[in-house]
Order: C-alpha cells, then sequence, then structure tokens
C-alpha cells in the first residue's frame, strides 16, 4: 500500500508520468481496491473522520486516463469514461433499474438501490436503501441501515484534498428531497426530516433547551432535525435565512426501527 500511494502522490505532482505503465496502473489498482471495498475515501478514527487524500488524488487521476466508451445496456446507451458496476449479484446487491452505481464506488451486501445512482469512491454500508431519485456523490461515506429517502442528495467531494468527503453514519433516517453537501457529517441515528439542507454554513440550531446551541457542519448523533429559519439583518433590511432546527433526541434503543418510529411521531415530523 506504502509503495502504492508514493507511486500516486508522485503522479499526482507530474501528470505526464501518467503515460507510464507503473504509475498508470498504480491509478488503476487504486480504484479497483475501491470497488472491492477494500480501501475507502475516508475513515473514522477516535478524533473523528479523516480523510485519504491520497486516495481522493487516485480517483481524480484516474479520469484523465480512462477513454470515452459507449456503454450500451439493452436499449440503453451511455458514453463515459468509467465503466458501470455489474457484480451486484456476487455482491448480494439488489440494484431495482434503473439504479446505476459506478465503478469504484462500494456497495456492501445487503444494499438496496432503488433507481437512483451512486458515484465513484462512494461507500454504502449493508442493509441501507438508496430510495428512488436519491444520489451519493463522489466519495460520500453512508453507513450501515441508513435510509435515504426519495429524492435525497448527498454532495459529493473530491476537491480540495483534505476535506473530508460528506458523511452519513449508521442508523440515520435521511428524509426526502433532504440535501447534505460540503463535508457535512450527519452522526449516528440522526432523523432529518423532509427538505432540510445541511452545507458547511448551514447554522444547525438545537432549540431544546433554555436557549439554542448553533452548530454548523455536523448534526449530533440521534438529533431530531427539521427545516427553520432566523432572521438575519442585511443593509436592505431584515430577513428570514434557512437554518435546520434540532427539535429533540431520538432515544437509545436497541430496536432502532422502533427508536425511529417513535421518534417520528413524537416530533410530528414529516419525511
Amino acid at each position: 500500500m506504502e509503495n502504492l500511494r508514493n507511486l500516486i502522490e508522485t503522479a499526482w505532482d507530474n501528470r505526464n508520468l501518467l503515460k507510464e505503465p507503473n504509475f498508470k496502473n498504480a491509478v488503476l489498482e487504486v480504484v479497483d481496491l475501491l470497488d472491492r471495498g477494500e480501501l475507502r475515501v475516508a475513515k473514522p478514527t477516535e478524533m473523528g473522520w479523516v480523510a485519504n487524500e491520497w486516495v481522493k488524488k487516485a480517483v481524480v487521476l484516474y479520469f484523465p486516463i480512462q477513454q470515452m466508451e459507449v456503454i450500451e445496456v439493452g436499449p440503453f446507451v451511455f458514453h463515459d469514461k468509467i465503466p458501470l458496476k455489474t457484480n451486484h449479484k456476487e455482491m448480494g446487491v439488489r440494484v431495482v433499474p434503473h439504479a446505476i452505481a459506478r465503478y469504484g464506488s462500494f456497495l456492501e451486501k445487503g444494499v438496496i438501490m432503488m433507481p437512483s445512482y451512486v458515484n465513484i469512491g462512494a461507500r454504502v454500508g449493508s442493509g441501507t436503501m438508496v430510495d428512488t431519485w436519491a444520489t451519493v456523490g463522489s466519495c460520500a461515506q453512508i453507513g450501515r441501515n441508513v435510509h435515504l429517502s426519495g429524492g435525497v442528495g448527498i454532495g459529493g467531494v473530491l476537491e480540495p484534498l483534505q476535506a473530508t468527503p460528506t458523511i452519513i453514519e449508521d442508523d440515520c433516517f435521511i428524509g426526502s428531497r433532504c440535501i447534505v453537501v460540503e463535508g457535512a457529517i450527519i452522526e449516528k441515528e440522526s432523523v432529518l426530516g423532509a427538505n432540510v439542507v445541511i452545507t458547511q454554513s448551514t447554522h444547525i440550531i438545537d432549540v431544546t433547551g433554555d436557549e439554542p446551541v448553533t452548530y454548523k457542519g455536523r448534526v449530533p448523533a440521534r438529533s431530531v432535525v427539521i427545516p427553520g429559519s432566523y432572521t438575519k439583518s442585511f443593509p436592505a433590511g431584515d430577513y428570514q435565512v434557512s437554518c435546520a432546527l434540532i427539535i429533540g433526541k431520538r432515544k437509545e434503543s436497541t430496536d432502532k426501527k422502533v427508536s425511529l418510529n417513535d421518534a417520528l411521531r413524537e416530533h410530528s415530523v414529516a419525511v
């Protein structure tokens, strides 16, 4: 692995080296390891999530060494540089037409893809459903037993290289038409109601106590979140700016489904 890393770092500084077989093959091997789930672009540590910058570099370098090709799937024709994943049966993944996962992404056993999209470098954990028209962007890390509801947009992050990809941790429920981008982190067992938007600059305001507590870039574990707004002053006057409101906590429970249903009913969260 260290040899692979050195080759990728060297090629990153001198793209002309990609013409040489050993550097090109290093890029191809890294993407293949991503595709098999033996490597990932970010990993959890005791200090939080850490991006593997050199792996992200390999993903970026994969594009210039690939040639455009016609991809035919029955009557459907595509024209792209990156092939589609084809080993779903062997991986134990259910893929409903017209779901698409690109080569270089990894789907653990038990993933269900309704008509949806998973981009290169992304990783989706077992038991997770990527529901209709949901998208998982490049290098995004989706945990186990997550539900990405219809139309959810999980943003991709390739550059800057040091940026942590967008993270959805285990057992989260992401409601319809939610958007999570710019490397934001949704911590385990959180519930986002329909239409919540989370970016690095979004005010995520916990309103459950006597005084509001504001977070940015992450939703704390087990939070129940709905769309909201707050007043902000501009030269032209005071206007309402979108935010996300933490209105409660999902109860800790060994039965995550019961805990989720209770949270949705208790807080009247639209999903």
